[in-house]
């Protein structure tokens, strides 16, 4: 089931947006156009990966706390200490609204 977490302009481009989709904890990032959505639990601890740094360049998501990115189309870490994907959700905009839909 998909659901409307916001519109696109309430998240600003660069950046990430904690939203809960379905009971599970999403970090929803726009770069430019796109957005992009990803589990927002780090693999490595127990941390917010949508209070990181978005690395628009490389379409990544870093942790706050140990400085692991997450690649925002397929969740692998891109960097240690994380070793274990996080998922990878859909998400589009329809019209302004940005959607997301949890996978199972």
């Amino acid at each position: 089931m998909s659901e409307v977490v916001c519109r696109l302009d309430e998240i600003p481009t660069g950046s990430a947006r904690r939203f809960v989709v379905d009971g599970v904890p999403v970090a929803v990032v726009r770069i430019g156009d796109e957005v992009y959505a990803i589990g927002d639990v780090c693999s490595h601890a127990n941390v917010s990966l949508s209070d990181g740094e978005v690395w628009e360049d490389s379409c990544a998501l870093e942790c706050p706390k140990h400085g692991s990115s997450f690649s925002l189309t397929t969740g692998e870490p891109d960097t240690l200490p994380a070793t274990r994907p996080v998922a990878v959700h859909s998400a589009w905009v329809d019209a302004d609204d940005v959607v997301v839909e949890v996978s199972s």
